[in-house]
């Protein structure tokens, strides 16, 4: 079943019995390694948000000053700055509900049922609440990666908080035109991340899984490149590469896109929250009673601080499958 719009009603959301699994994909690395939903991440009250600023220094060049031109002091000069980075949080909003005849028919049961088997979940709201807050989870790390930029002008208009994807394709990117992941492409990557003046504090490389299986067949042709090890970052262990620049977690990212892999300093990356006073930044509460039934509303506001583009690095248009 599909998600249907609505109340849940004992017709439309019937009991069953067994185990309840899904297919699809729950983990959230990106999110995960930054901080997740409820840990760290900084808070604002203002949906703008600041980054922060940066500045470019001159060429540097051998000087040519004479003792005589010593005697002058030199015209002065001065560094300008390159403007103020900002994002923006975006809202996250879902609603579920039940009502009273579903939340007291417990005992009535679909499909095969055996005598003394309850129904799984036995709290549907409670159930239901848990996934939104999951789907919340997994669209926070498709917005985290992938958002698109957008900055409210009206009430009836939505922020867009930016992606990294989308900040790095104003810095270090390379286009690949189709081609497939080379040991010479992530070369190139890794050098013109360096280049481009990268901390490289905590640098992971995420991608989809056609690209990762990708680069373990890269690196088990290879000779010269160390064999991977293994390290944890924010509770999830990620392969390790060393490179001429720095060393390198290699994680799985179900929501990166099959014909890009990113590089980025997890370290200068973090989610930014805009808490409602008195309920906090990510909150469930019941809505006003319009008939037998009960509803909550979950809500929240959150961003992303994804650092400065010559932070990171992207290949895109890779061959995928």
């Amino acid at each position: 079943m599909a998600t249907e719009n609505g109340i849940m009603t004992s017709w439309s959301c019937p009991n069953y019995a067994g185990e309840l699994i899904t297919s699809a994909k729950m983990e959230t690395p990106f999110l995960s390694m930054i901080g997740g939903i409820h840990n760290g991440g900084a808070t604002t009250d203002n949906a703008k948000f600041v980054i922060g600023q940066d500045y470019d220094m001159p060429v540097s060049s051998q000087p040519a000053i004479s003792e005589k031109a010593s005697l002058t002091a030199p015209d002065p000069t001065y560094i300008t700055r390159n403007g103020q980075k900002f994002n923006v949080c975006q809202i996250f909003h879902e609603t579920v509900g039940t009502s009273y005849v579903q939340q007291s028919n417990t005992g009535k049961m679909s499909g095969l049922a055996l005598f003394g088997q309850n129904p799984n979940p036995v709290n549907e709201l409670d159930w239901q609440t848990a996934i939104r807050l999951k789907k919340i989870a997994r669209d926070v790390e498709y917005t985290f990666l992938q958002g698109k930029y957008a900055e409210a002008t009206t009430a009836d208009t939505a922020n867009k908080t930016r992606g990294i994807l989308e900040l790095c394709s104003t810095g270090t990117t390379i286009a690949a035109s189709g081609a497939d992941l080379s040991i010479d492409l992530l070369k190139t990557l890794f050098r013109e991340i360096n280049d481009a003046g990268a901390k490289k504090d905590n640098m992971v490389l995420f991608c989809n899984s056609y690209q990762r299986q990708a680069i373990t067949s890269l690196y088990e042709k290879q000779i010269g490149y160390n064999k991977p090890a293994a390290r944890n970052i924010g509770g999830m262990s990620i392969t390790t590469l060393e490179n001429d620049f720095f060393s390198m977690g290699i994680v799985y990212d179900p929501f990166m896109p099959t014909d890009t892999i990113l590089i980025a300093d997890v370290a200068h990356i973090r989610p930014v929250f805009q808490p409602v006073p008195g309920k906090g930044i990510l909150f469930r509460e019941e809505l006003a009673k319009t008939g037998a039934s009960t509803s909550y509303q979950i809500f929240g506001q959150i961003g992303l601080d994804h650092g400065y583009a010559f932070m990171h690095g992207t290949i895109t248009g890779l061959k995928a499958e």
